[in-house]
């Protein structure tokens, strides 16, 4: 299998110092298309690791599924090779009989990079994908509290950023027990998103409602979007909104949380679901 992480010789400089050289780890980014039917949806730059969960969460952000029975195998295809040997970057997935197949407008024209999980989307009416689960009626209500430790769990959980530095992480959190409930790691932020939302799929647990999905970056459309795909009333992150997310959110009902640090928070859309106990 791929790689996570990888070694690197780097030189060290200290303004007014000396040069000093060491080794360095790097989390490791390569391309990984994804493939349904036989057919190329699409090509993603991502950390290799969990790339099942990454292409379900992926079908479930595009609309294509919606259960985990839709997901039926997964699979890499020995095609794709580098001198021979696997390059682990190529996926398979095979969809349940009856599921439709992506509708050609979701296939990207381009690479989608892991800094841009809607690059080379067709059109612009794809960008917003209508989901199956609406997160408004959610009567999830969360304590101020407990969702403030949310940002120091998520920290101590990520293993491959104490590595390197590096790398986003994204997590799923029982609202109401403050449970975290699974964790994945990615350079690219809606990568890591998808990759919790597949885990999901696999376990057929959507849609995700009473959970809070954690994000160690600012929170973008994209993540507000798969967010509402996957049905999470709940989205908290420790840096800011843009502009677009806040209102999309305060359109379908969704609460969205940045700036989540210490015992503070910014509360941006559904301000209702956080209760602050006084």
């Amino acid at each position: 299998m791929s790689r996570i992480t990888v070694r690197r010789k780097v030189v060290r400089l200290t303004v007014g110092g000396t040069l000093s050289t060491r080794e360095d780890v790097l989390a490791v980014e390569e391309p990984l298309e994804i493939r349904v039917n036989g057919r190329s949806l699409a090509v993603t730059m991502r950390t290799p690791g969990n790339d099942f969960d990454l292409a379900a969460g992926f079908l479930v952000s595009e609309g294509v599924i919606t259960r985990g029975e839709h997901f039926v195998t997964a699979r890499y295809c020995a095609g794709a090779t580098v001198d021979g040997v696997n390059t682990y970057n190529v996926l398979d997935v095979s969809l349940a009989a009856g599921v439709a197949p992506p509708d050609p407008s979701l296939e990207r024209s381009f690479l989608t990079t892991s800094s841009c999980g809607l690059c080379g989307k067709a059109s612009i009416d794809a960008v917003r994908t209508k989901s199956a689960f609406p997160v408004a009626a959610d009567p999830l209500r969360v304590d101020a509290a407990l969702l403030t430790s949310f940002p120091e769990a998520l920290r101590a959980a990520q293993t491959v950023f104490e590595k390197t530095g590096g790398i986003h992480a994204a997590a799923l959190f029982d609202g109401a027990t403050g449970r975290m409930l699974v964790l994945r790691e990615d350079v690219g932020r809606h990568n890591a998103v998808d990759k919790v939302i597949g885990w999901a799929v696999k376990e057929d647990l959507l849609p995700l409602t009473g959970t809070v999905l954690m994000v160690s970056s600012r929170a973008s459309f994209e993540l507000a979007q798969k967010a509402l795909m996957a049905g999470i009333p709940v989205l908290a992150a420790v840096s800011a909104p843009s502009s677009l997310a806040a209102e999309f959110a305060d359109e379908v009902g969704m609460t969205l949380v940045g700036f989540l640090r210490g015992e503070s928070m910014v509360i941006y859309a559904g301000a209702a679901r956080i209760e602050s106990g006084g």
